[in-house]
């Protein structure tokens, strides 16, 4: 057997291609660029995450439904007055999301209906630790499809089926009165 003509081939076992004295098989340099490939999606994907996640919205100024939409990518889609408060909706290709504003500016509920259930987190704000916690100690009833999750400050209701979800989110202090929890739709 021939012996390599390099360390570099040495170093990959002295394959075909380094017995001419080419550079290191295509083999090789694919998995280089896969994993450049990989550590860079990585790092956008972080990047985007925290991104999405230093948004606030329950509980926050009607500001916050604009930043709410550039974070998840949607589209203003309507607004509707009402008379104790205003419902501004968005729509993402997946998800419509409507956010009610009391008369005072606070968003004080959220609600979505579409293909998947939309990023929590974004939508909860300061409210999402309290929910993931609340989450975590409420049980789950296997085959039950509509789950309730109460928090000290904030309920949130998942329901339906796949291509078909729906929820709705709300801090109790914050709902104005006179307004029904079954006009959260």
């Amino acid at each position: 057997m021939e012996r390599p003509k390099n360390a570099l081939a040495a170093l990959h076992g002295g394959g075909a291609g380094v017995f001419r004295g080419e550079a290191p098989a295509a083999g090789f340099r694919m998995k280089i660029r896969g994993r450049v490939i990989v550590v860079g999606l990585g790092v956008m994907a972080a990047a985007f995450t925290m991104a999405q996640r230093a948004e606030a919205t329950l509980g926050g100024t009607a500001d916050s439904v604009t930043t709410d939409r550039a974070a998840l990518s949607a589209a203003r889609r309507a607004t509707t007055v009402l008379p104790n408060y205003t419902v501004q909706e968005i729509v993402s290709d997946a998800v419509r999301i409507r956010e009610y504003v009391s008369s005072a500016g606070v968003v004080f509920a959220i609600s979505w209906d579409g293909l998947i259930h939309p990023d929590l987190t974004t939508l909860l704000g300061s409210y999402a630790s309290e929910y993931r916690q609340a989450e975590h100690d409420t049980p789950r009833h296997m085959g039950v499809r509509r789950r309730e999750v109460r928090g000290s400050q904030v309920v949130v209701e998942k329901w339906g089926h796949m291509r078909n979800l729906r929820g709705r989110a709300y801090a109790p202090a914050l709902v104005p009165a006179g307004v029904s929890l079954d006009e959260l739709k």
